[in-house]
């Protein structure tokens, strides 16, 4: 006589409940991830909103030759240099966290499943430390950027015959940039942005994500180098310019045929930095 085997004592089912067990807290696991994903996306894109917003109430400064300095670069009476600096440096920060956050997000979704299955609390804190390495690469550029625009901003102020010609040099730097969107460097380090961790699964542990953040921050960086310089150049706490940088490095990065993008983008770049130049010539 043949006895029916119990469905909770099937060897089958237990493994089919396990694999469905598995695949749900997967599933929540990156609900988690999206979501406070999607939260410090908010709070960057707010805080840089109402500083922004500051800045604008502050209003700007004319200068020779047409243009306006941004308040952003000019010390205020009674204000220290540490006090400055600790200011710009929240400020960079949550603004790279609104404008690179969205390119990001499918990075450390690839380093996630790199890691391969781990505690969900672990691979949290993992996937945290690698954004940590990001983001610190991001901050060390705005921190190194900070003295030399508040030295700049000092010397066109002293200096109106070097105010005349910043409105030539800013349209230099979009030309320039929109070259080096062609260059085999733009290339490798997109290349490396839009790839996913090395083959092979990565170890779960801190310091292979630390690390991993870092050179991710180091990649994209680079990579971004020419669109953050107009950023700087252009309209630094200017939402709409931070807008447009922000959609085309998250483009370059995202869409099909990135590099054929990058291109494309350049040459939009070279025609714009063309005119500029006709502009502020008189032409």
């Amino acid at each position: 006589m043949t006895h029916a085997t119990h469905p909770a004592n099937d060897p089958k089912c237990a493994t089919t409940r396990v694999i469905g067990a598995g695949r749900a807290s997967e599933q929540a696991s990156e609900r988690v991830f999206f979501g406070v994903s999607a939260l410090l996306f908010a709070a960057g894109m707010a805080v840089t909103i109402v500083w922004s917003a500051s800045m604008s109430r502050m209003g700007e400064m004319p200068m020779p030759g047409g243009w306006t300095m941004s308040m952003a670069w000019v010390l205020m009476p009674g204000q220290t240099w540490p006090g400055a600096a600790a200011s710009f440096f929240i400020m960079w920060a949550m603004m790279m966290v609104a404008m690179m956050l969205p390119s990001l997000v499918p990075m450390l979704s690839r380093y996630r499943r790199a890691v391969g299955r781990t505690g969900e609390t672990r691979l949290g804190r993992l996937t945290a430390v690698v954004g940590l390495g990001y983001f610190l690469v991001w901050s060390m550029f705005g921190m190194g950027a900070f003295p030399l625009g508040v030295a700049l901003a000092s010397i066109e102020i002293r200096h109106p015959a070097l105010a005349r010609v910043v409105p030539i040099a800013a349209a230099m730097v979009v030309l320039i940039a929109g070259a080096l969107q062609f260059t085999a460097w733009k290339a490798h380090h997109l290349a490396c942005c839009r790839a996913g961790p090395e083959s092979g699964p990565l170890p779960a542990d801190a310091g292979t994500a630390w690390r991993h953040g870092l050179r991710l921050g180091l990649h994209c960086g680079r990579c971004c180098a020419g669109l953050t310089t107009i950023l700087l150049a252009l309209g630094f706490m200017d939402l709409r310019v931070m807008a447009v940088v922000s959609a085309t490095i998250t483009v370059e990065r995202l869409a099909p045929s990135g590099e054929r993008i990058a291109r494309a983008i350049g040459a939009a770049l070279v025609a714009a930095g063309l005119l500029l130049i006709g502009r502020a010539g008189g032409l």
